[in-house]
């Protein structure tokens, strides 16, 4: 049952982070949900967030967004040369 709740949480966190980075129409569902998990363990790892099999707070959706978009904002330095 995690899994699941790890491909929902984590395409609604990707797809937030895509519109926030202005990369929505570059991004599909699956590109949305593999940013997502990654964004959460990245939050986790710079935050100190918990394990990524935590319970889903509020605090834990926010940096797992925040996480996101650093990684989308990362990606963009290296594609565009810019951030956004």
């Amino acid at each position: 049952m995690g899994f699941i709740i790890w491909l929902i949480v984590g395409g609604i966190v990707g797809w937030l982070a895509s519109i926030i980075m202005r990369r929505d129409a570059q991004q599909g569902i699956v590109l949305n949900i593999v940013v997502g998990i990654i964004g959460a363990m990245v939050a986790g790892f710079l935050f100190g967030g918990g394990s990524i099999n935590g319970a889903i707070t509020l605090r834990s959706f926010l940096l797992s967004l925040l996480g996101a978009v650093i990684l989308l904002a990362i990606v963009n330095l290296f594609t565009r040369k810019r951030v956004r």
